[in-house]
């Protein structure tokens, strides 16, 4: 297999991600903002390649969109590939795009080669799943499910100050029939969701490889606004045994933290723990002042639910040892969690199969970060993701996906297809 040479699906694939970059460039990165220009271009821009390789193309009331090549027995549940085409402000071209031009490859890929498949394939590209635009997590494959709660649609958009049913609409769609719970497609109707999107941590870089298979996506919570809450003093006048000194109370959580950190990676599992933001009050600080109060954020997230409850019960356990032994007091606030997701063990198989027939390195990684996925893999769909090797993360301008690399998940995908039902066939 020469990697140096794309795919038809490959340089499709190409051709669709440097129109995207041309039309939603916005200095110094690109911004397709949910359910405004930016994404809408992209929805047009797949759908018309789409239909032109042969897919038959629809919208939910969502405006979630479906390119459907046909199999040979319309009965059998579909295998559905699909991730999303906003993107945060000013961010990179790949993160999300990438992944649903790699289902159009291998539907492209598949008419090419005169192959028809037992059942239908379905690429689904998505809407609204960077929560920057709505502060809801995946809103628009919610929505396909038919699970978006009714409240959500009146969130609102962080650039406009409008809601999410008066965005829907704007666009054409049906914000009512997804406040009724009108799903775009059935979960009992999915065999298998497959999303492919590039890798925003550095695994794939250190590995020397092009594609992972993705293991399961992070569950986590998130303190937004927390506090701990000493008192002011002046920093000479001040003896140590009196002092409440929010500074070495916030200290003493980072270093307990860490330490359960480490004892959890010496145990093999996975975990991030992040504290996203600290602040003081610039009115009350000073360089001769004990601080009186420091405000944080806490990120924490992990692939394994007992991980995230064994670190919030022993945050609490922390938090009461440094109340007592700094003085201080906490307040965490508001408290936002999500759920893991884990992929499908059978669907893995299939992918390592598919990897192993064309002799292709695909270890398995772990996503931190949340996708589409999650919401199919909650929803009891077998599902499973490939990684695209990116360097420089995502998220920003710097995104470094190799067409190439991409092509490789692109004949995984259709080796995986193509063998789904005939696993045990050899090649």
């Amino acid at each position: 297999m020469n990697s140096a040479v794309l795919t038809a699906g490959g340089e499709l694939a190409g051709r669709i991600l440097d129109a995207l970059a041309d039309a939603t460039t916005d200095a110094p990165g690109i911004t397709r903002v949910a359910y405004g220009p930016g994404e809408r271009f992209a929805h047009d821009l797949v759908r018309n390649e789409g239909e032109k390789v042969g897919a038959i193309a629809r919208t939910d009331a969502a405006g979630n969109l479906y390119l459907t090549l046909k199999g040979h027995d319309p009965d059998l549940p579909a295998i559905v590939i699909g991730s999303h085409l906003d993107s945060v402000a000013h961010g990179g071209n790949f993160d999300g795009a990438a992944g649903v031009v790699a289902g159009l490859a291998v539907i492209a890929e598949l008419v090419a080669q005169g192959i028809r498949l037992p059942r239908d394939l379905i690429v689904l590209a998505t809407r609204a799943e960077e929560a920057v635009w709505f502060p809801l997590s995946y809103p628009g494959s919610q929505a396909a499910l038919g699970l978006l709660e009714p409240q959500a649609l009146e969130a609102k958009r962080s650039d406009s100050g409008h809601t999410l049913a008066e965005h829907m609409r704007e666009e054409g769609f049906d914000p009512d029939a997804v406040r009724r719970g009108v799903p775009g497609i059935d979960a009992g109707r999915i065999a298998a969701f497959i999303e492919v999107h590039i890798e925003q941590g550095p695994r794939l870089v250190a590995a020397g490889a092009a594609v992972g298979i993705v293991t399961g996506i992070a569950g986590g919570f998130r303190y937004v606004d927390a506090k701990c809450l000493g008192a002011y003093a002046h920093s000479g006048a001040e003896p140590r045994f009196a002092r409440h000194d929010a500074v070495l109370g916030f200290a003493d959580l980072v270093a307990a933290l860490e330490i359960e950190w480490d004892a959890l990676e010496r145990e093999g599992h996975e975990v991030t723990i992040t504290f996203g933001r600290v602040q003081s009050d610039p009115t009350q600080h000073g360089g001769s002042r004990v601080l009186g109060e420091l405000g944080f954020t806490l990120d924490v997230r992990s692939a394994e639910a007992a991980v995230l409850e064994r670190i919030e019960a022993r945050l609490r356990t922390i938090l009461g040892e440094i109340g007592s032994k700094r003085g201080v007091t906490f307040e965490l606030g508001p408290r936002f969690t999500w759920e893991p997701a884990t992929m499908s063990p059978a669907l893995i198989a299939g992918l390592d199969r598919a990897a192993a027939e064309l002799q292709m390195r695909a270890p398995h990684v772990p996503s931190g970060a949340g996708h589409d996925a999650a919401t199919f893999a909650g929803a009891g769909i077998p599902t499973a993701m490939l990684f695209v090797r990116n360097e420089n993360g995502s998220h920003n301008p710097h995104e470094a996906m190799e067409i190439a690399d991409l092509d490789q998940a692109i004949r995984l995908l259709l080796r995986f297809v193509t063998d789904f039902d005939n696993p045990l066939d050899q090649p």
